[in-house]
C-alpha cells in the first residue's frame, strides 16, 4: 500500500485512530481501509471482496519504539471505525484461544523445535480442546484433559456425537 506514504492523497480512504496504555507499553493504532481497485489482479478469485485494510501499530516498550503493519482483505464496506473493531475482535479471539491453550496444555512451555512437529501438536491440541469443551463435566478444561487421559470411561460420557470417545 504505497498510498500510506502519500497519506492517501490519490484515493478515498476511511480511517480510524486510537491510543492506549497498558501491559507496560504505550500503543497507537491507525486503521486505513480503501475500496478494492477494479484493476486489481486476481480480484475475481475473492468472492465478496470489497475493501483492503491496513492496521498500523506503533508502540513503545522498554524505551524502544517498534511498529508493525497488518493487511486485511475484507467483505465489508469502507468504515474505519467498524474495520478497527473487526481487527481488534479478531485478535481478541486469537489471544483468548492462545491463553486457553497455554492454561490447558502449558503450550508456552513446549520445547518442541521441529516446525512440522510443532504444527501437528498445535493442530492436535486445538482438536482435543474442542472435544474437551463438549464434555458435560464441571471441571476446568485442564482437569477434563487429565481425566480423559486417565480414564476411557470419562470420555464415554460426552453427550455430543464424536465428542471424546475412543474406539
Amino acid at each position: 500500500m504505497d498510498h500510506i506514504d502519500d497519506d492517501f492523497a490519490r484515493i478515498p480512504v476511511s480511517r480510524y485512530e486510537e491510543s492506549e496504555t497498558g501491559h507496560g507499553r504505550i500503543e497507537h493504532r491507525s486503521y486505513f481501509q480503501i475500496t478494492v481497485p477494479k484493476e486489481l489482479q486476481g480480484r475475481d478469485g475473492w468472492v465478496g471482496l470489497k475493501t483492503i485494510g491496513a492496521a498500523v501499530r506503533v508502540y513503545e516498550q522498554n524505551g524502544k519504539k517498534k511498529s508493525d503493519v497488518r493487511y486485511y482483505l475484507c467483505s465489508m464496506r469502507r468504515n474505519g471505525k467498524l474495520f478497527a473493531s473487526a481487527v481488534r475482535n479478531h485478535w481478541g479471539i486469537e489471544n483468548k484461544l492462545h491463553w486457553i491453550l497455554d492454561m490447558t496444555y502449558r503450550e508456552d512451555e513446549s520445547r518442541v523445535r521441529n516446525r512440522n512437529f510443532a504444527e501437528n501438536l498445535s493442530w492436535l491440541r486445538r482438536l482435543t480442546l474442542s472435544l474437551i469443551k463438549q464434555h458435560p463435566g464441571k471441571e476446568s478444561l485442564a482437569m477434563k484433559r487429565r481425566m480423559a487421559g486417565w480414564s476411557v470411561e470419562y470420555c464415554k460420557h460426552s453427550p455430543k456425537p464424536g465428542g471424546c470417545k475412543s474406539g
